[in-house]
């Protein structure tokens, strides 16, 4: 048993480290290939806070535990917008300055409904795991047509990202972290799944609840990271945008990896709580993000609503996960 706790613990380190470095060599690497930043920060750096839990969902659906990856995609959205938004925001207020993020907010609100509705019929197929992977690409495409059309504007995020993306590093030296924060992801995440699974195993735990706990905590750290440091270096688009882009990569990407990879029977407490859950929070970031006469603002009362509202979701889990 600690073994597996130990396991989990280094995996989450892990997987904060290696997301970092990752972000980091693969932003350096663009723009010194001459990508603009507003682009790089749009899809590598939304990518690279996401990719834990799409090696998580990697891992687990080729281990057999399709429950697990399904949970860590919609716990972590929960996570991202209940918690790290509400962490992000209690610490500092929020305001929503970019057109582009409020673009962006309507995509994620049809990206959720979407994903809702292919669960619907009670089952993760191959066929739903092709179409929400067919939605990334169309994601995408859309994307890396803002960021193009963008460059020369004078949105506040274009700004803000240009900021953060390194400029010291070498092509050579940016290859080497993304290389080195690739391994460590993959390391990080198979540590994660076998210490995970064999704490739900040992607890007789569903690995869905595991899924939606512990390691959807765990793999929302470096979004985490990323988030509350933005808003402390006064840049909150970038801030909000990280949660926006990694919410819409869970959807996309980690929910349809099991689809392809272990086809199953989704558990009918994911269509009954969970995906009521990340909808109505979701509906709510958008609300909070456009707020009135256009100009939104995410402000320490509405931090603490959506953190009593992450203790409320793991108090209803555990009292589950006991029954």
């Amino acid at each position: 048993m600690w073994m597996q706790i130990i396991a989990v613990v280094s995996g989450f380190v892990l997987l904060v480290w290696g997301a970092d470095r990752f972000v980091m060599g693969a932003a350096a690497t663009a723009r010194l290939l001459g990508i603009p930043p507003l682009l790089i920060g749009l899809t590598i750096v939304g990518f690279g806070t996401s990719a834990p839990e799409i090696l998580v969902s990697v891992v687990a659906s080729l281990q057999g535990n399709p429950g697990l990856a399904i949970g860590n995609a919609i716990g972590s959205n929960i996570t991202n917008i209940a918690l790290i938004l509400g962490t992000t925001a209690l610490v500092t207020p929020l305001a929503v300055d970019s057109g582009i993020m409020r673009r962006e907010m309507p995509i994620l609100i049809g990206t959720t409904v979407f994903a809702y509705l292919l669960l619907m019929d009670g089952k993760l197929g191959f066929g739903d795991g092709l179409a929400l992977l067919f939605g990334l690409l169309v994601m995408l495409g859309w994307v890396i047509y803002v960021g193009l059309s963008s460059r020369d504007s004078k949105d506040p995020m274009a700004a803000e990202y240009a900021a953060e993306i390194p400029t010291d590093l070498s092509l050579t030296r940016a290859l080497i972290w993304l290389l080195i924060g690739g391994i460590v992801l993959m390391v990080g995440s198979r540590m994660l799944v076998w210490g995970a699974v064999g704490i739900a195993q040992h607890f007789g735990i569903s690995d869905l609840i595991i899924g939606l706990t512990i390691v959807a905590l765990g793999t929302s750290l470096p979004e985490l990271a990323a988030t509350i440091a933005s808003a402390l270096k006064n840049e909150p688009d970038i801030a909000i945008g990280n949660v926006i882009g990694s919410n819409m990569f869970n959807l996309l990407a980690v929910l349809g990896i099991p689809g392809i990879l272990s086809p199953s029977v989704v558990d009918s407490a994911v269509l009954s709580r969970d995906m009521p859950v990340m909808v109505i929070l979701t509906v709510a970031m958008l609300v909070m993000a456009y707020g009135s006469h256009g100009k939104g603002r995410i402000n320490r009362l509405e931090a603490t609503l959506l953190l009593a509202a992450y203790a409320g979701y793991q108090t209803l889990l555990y009292f589950t996960a006991v029954r």
